[in-house]
């Protein structure tokens, strides 16, 4: 290869807004190269299979990856059905991966990415070097790969959000760690349903994942007496708390709030309002949080942490981005997302122009694009990635262009209504990905993910 432009895009993440890179690339007749940590594809949407989304399949597949599935003798499933995040992966996502072929190297793990030969101080001829990638794999074996630009869809579902109100650990959580996790547990696993059934669990977070878990945990009370949820808000309950209800166009999305609300109308939760999680203690088997104005919950056995998701931007260090300094999110699509300003689930379709950086050829995509933002759809990310392919390509004018209408939240409003910090990303496969549904049984949000969707 002779020039930057011969070189692949390399495209981090393996999840659903990954492979549709890969997909779109591929019609653009541009190589890509999909690193993925994992053994296969879609990890992370494979460490919530048992949550059921709150999109139909309909919303859940991209054109071009259907376009690169179709040879193989793929069927599309019914559009109007609510799959699980493993439904997703085994149907449609691994057939992808697998359809990309070795272009996706699973066991790879980014560590860092840089323009050849200049660090981010340097400027002379910075535009004019290819980047290259630094990864390990699964063995220890370091490698190097001279990309032309880079797609990061790596997702937001290793970064949870800690406890603490003020985004850092709160005290004493750390030493709490084996009474605490930060997904919502498959209930379906008897060895996880025995650490739920018949005790009280605080449930910390306002978002789509903490809906899901008040959901499952009521439906648990109903076989097991005395199964009990202390829902931690970091806010009071107001109008929007449960979301759109009936008024979202995601139907399943909307149902997924009613059924939070019922948790609680039906004495299965219980809600500790304004309570901002300063430090957690032990009470012999138990655990106590203690908040920032000194108030102490009931004492629980387990406490299921949804207070958001994070990107993990240390792997980017030596680039010049432009992110936005309170969601770090890109700059230009920050004011579109930022939940301090509005809650509503439309967001202006966006693509290459919205996601650039001073560091030209490099894009942050899916659920990390939206840095600790809240609202992602999956639908949002094949749009991102079919404008980013477009651009690379050249084709200016289809990578501007908008082709995607998203449906509304219902729950448009002002300052406050948001979902805030302790809020999981409402459909990212918390890598890319996805969110929760409305059944009974129903299971969550993704998110990332990322993700849910």
């Amino acid at each position: 290869m002779d020039t930057a432009k011969d070189l692949p895009v390399a495209v981090i993440g393996a999840g659903p807004i990954g492979l549709a890179a890969a997909a779109h690339l591929l019609d653009r007749g541009i190589e890509p190269l999909v690193l993925e940590t994992g053994p296969t594809a879609a990890t992370a949407v494979r460490g919530w299979a048992h949550v059921r989304l709150f999109s139909t399949w309909a919303e859940l597949t991209d054109p071009a990856a259907e376009k690169l599935l179709a040879p193989t003798g793929w069927t599309k499933p019914g559009e109007s059905a609510y799959p699980t995040g493993g439904d997703w992966v085994e149907a449609y996502l691994q057939p992808l991966a697998d359809a990309l072929g070795d272009r996706v190297r699973y066991g790879t793990t980014v560590t860092g990415v840089a323009r050849a030969g200049r660090d981010r101080v340097v400027d002379t001829d910075r535009d004019a070097q290819h980047f290259t990638v630094h990864a390990v794999r699964d063995d220890g074996t370091e490698e190097r790969f001279p990309v032309r630009a880079v797609i990061d869809a790596s997702g937001t579902w290793s970064t949870p959000g800690p406890l603490g109100a003020n985004g850092l650990p709160a005290l004493g959580e750390r030493v709490a760690a084996d009474r605490i996790t930060y997904r919502i547990p498959d209930l379906t696993d008897p060895a996880v349903r025995a650490r739920y059934a018949g005790r009280t669990t605080a449930v910390v977070g306002s978002g789509a994942s903490a809906f899901t878990a008040l959901a499952a945990l009521a439906g648990l009370a109903d076989e097991a007496p005395g199964t009990h949820t202390l829902w931690i808000l970091r806010r009071g309950i107001g109008t929007h708390t449960y979301g759109g209800g009936e008024a979202d166009q995601l139907p399943a999305r909307g149902a997924l709030g009613l059924a939070a609300k019922a948790a609680v109308d039906d004495g299965n939760a219980t809600a500790l309002t304004g309570f901002r999680t300063a430090a957690v203690e032990r009470d012999g088997d138990h655990l106590v949080l203690v908040a920032e104005d000194g108030r102490r919950s009931d004492p629980v056995a387990e406490v299921i942490a949804l207070t958001g998701l994070r990107p993990d931007l240390t792997f980017l260090d030596e680039l010049r981005l432009a992110l936005d300094e309170r969601l770090q999110a890109p700059v230009a699509l920050a004011p579109l997302i930022d939940p301090n300003v509005h809650s509503c689930g439309t967001v202006y379709p966006h693509g290459a122009a919205e996601l650039a950086h001073p560091e030209a050829g490099v894009y942050l995509t899916g659920m990390k694009s939206y840095g600790r933002a809240p609202t992602f759809l999956a639908l949002t990310g094949f749009e991102q990635v079919r404008s980013i392919a477009a651009s690379l390509a050249g084709d200016h004018e289809a990578a501007a262009r908008v082709e995607l209408t998203l449906p509304e939240t219902g729950v448009c409003g002002g300052t406050g209504l948001a979902a805030g910090a302790d809020t999981a990303p409402a459909e990212a496969a918390q890598t890319d990905g996805c969110c929760a549904v409305p059944a009974p049984g129903l299971l969550r949000i993704g998110t990332t993910t990322g993700a849910c969707c």
